[in-house]
This record gives C-alpha cells, sequence and structure tokens, in this order.
C-alpha cells in the first residue's frame, strides 16, 4: 500500500541578512492514512517549518512531498492553492478568528472560501455539539473564553471533512479542561471519520494521543532517546 503523506530528504534552508539558517537538514518519513501522528522537539528543532511544508504554504529547498499521489513540488502555486481547500484543515495555537462574525460565521466561512456547495448540517451538528459550542454559536470571539475560541478554530478546521488536519500547538494557550476537549475531538475525527491527523506539540501528555511519533531536533528526525526533552509514551 503506497502511503497517503511521503516526506523524501526535505531540506529548507532561511536566509537572515547574510546569514544562513538551515531550518530542515534532509527529513524523510511516511504516514499512513487514518493516522495520528504527533510530532515533537524543541524550539528550532524545524517543527514549524515542517508544518508549513506539509500545509503547501512554503516551497522546500529541495527533497519532495508527496500526499494521497499528488507532489507538492510539481504543483504551480494555484494549483497548491486548490489541494490545501480541498484537502488540509489547519488549526494554529492562535485561534485567527474573525472578530466581527459570530461562531458559526467563523466556521462557515472555511466552506465558503473552499466552495463546498455540499453542506451537511448534520455533521455541522456533530462536531459542534462534540466540541461543546452548540449553545455558544450565536456569540463573537470576544464573548467566548480562549478555549471556545480555540474549539471553534477546530471546527472551522473540520467543517470541510478535510483528509488531513494540521494543528500546530493547538493546546498551547489552554488550560487542562480544554485541552482535552480539543485532543478528544480530534482523536475522534481521527477515528470517525478517518482524517489523517498531524499535530506539533511539545506537551508529552498531548503527544501520547499520537500513534505515530517523530522526534525532531536541529531540523532532523531523531531516535526517542535522543530526544532529551522527551518524557511521554506513545499512546
Amino acid at each position: 500500500m503506497a502511503a497517503f503523506i511521503e516526506a523524501v530528504d526535505l531540506r529548507k534552508t532561511y536566509r537572515v541578512g547574510k546569514v544562513e539558517v538551515p531550518a530542515l537538514r534532509g527529513i524523510s518519513f511516511t504516514v499512513e492514512r487514518g493516522t495520528f501522528v504527533s510530532v515533537v522537539g524543541p524550539s528550532g528543532s524545524g517543527k514549524s517549518t515542517l508544518f508549513y511544508l506539509l500545509g503547501g504554504l512554503t516551497r522546500a529547498d529541495s527533497g519532495r512531498i508527496v500526499i494521497d499521489g499528488d507532489d507538492f513540488s510539481r504543483l504551480s502555486d494555484a494549483e497548491r492553492t486548490q489541494m490545501r481547500k480541498r484537502k488540509i484543515g489547519f488549526v494554529f495555537q492562535k485561534f485567527n478568528l474573525l472578530p466581527t462574525l459570530d461562531a458559526r460565521s467563523n466556521i462557515e466561512i472555511a466552506r465558503d472560501i473552499a466552495g463546498n456547495g455540499n453542506f451537511d448540517p448534520a455533521y455541522f451538528a456533530r462536531i459542534t455539539d462534540l466540541l461543546g459550542l452548540s449553545t455558544r454559536l450565536i456569540h463573537r470571539p470576544a464573548e467566548l473564553s480562549g478555549g471556545e475560541q480555540q474549539r471553534v478554530a477546530l471546527a472551522r478546521a473540520l467543517i470541510n471533512k478535510p483528509a488531513i488536519v494540521l494543528a500546530d500547538e493547538p493546546t498551547g494557550n489552554l488550560d487542562s479542561r480544554n485541552s482535552e476537549i480539543v485532543l478528544g475531538m480530534l482523536r475522534q475525527s481521527n477515528r470517525e471519520f478517518g482524517q489523517t491527523v498531524l499535530m506539533i506539540t511539545n506537551n508529552p501528555e498531548a503527544a501520547a494521543y499520537g500513534d505515530q511519533i517523530i522526534h525532531m531536533r536541529d531540523g532532523q528526525i531523531v531516535a526517542p532517546e535522543l530526544d532529551p526533552q522527551w518524557t511521554g509514551s506513545k499512546g
């Protein structure tokens, strides 16, 4: 069976003035469809760069990313944009909600941007209910707690039934209760809807939700025993 996500020798260097800063130094891995993957590592390890490459938000200097048979290196910017709309849902540490829209509209705007005319009200009701948002949909972001705002952001990422959910430190600004809700929903969407989840996290308890854990350090993938910050176990 072909891998759903395949990364081959990914390399990316940023330039700050005359200084070159290597972010990825030859990353290779595969992910099977429907897998929950946690990516862990210290600040500066290259996790966020990998996130942006997998989301098609930037290009690698060299190497390949193939997602569901589509080779990012062969796609134009317009084609990558369309692929993001069709296949990828994003969850960021910053909620990025539009302050003038209520929660329902902040969720539905992702459907409008993607041009998804196949709105499923039963699916909308299910994810908002699972996230505890059913009674909060008429409220604007300023009227919601931080945990509720992140749950709205997660619902927005899931509304188009993406094949892949990319989550960058989704519990970084949340208390333990809201962290459990968000992580539980990511696991629920992974199991019930078959979505492949890749989550960046520095929290061992959060990382333990993953079926597969990728440890990064200094722009490379390392064995767990070489990651001194890792104290959790695979769950």
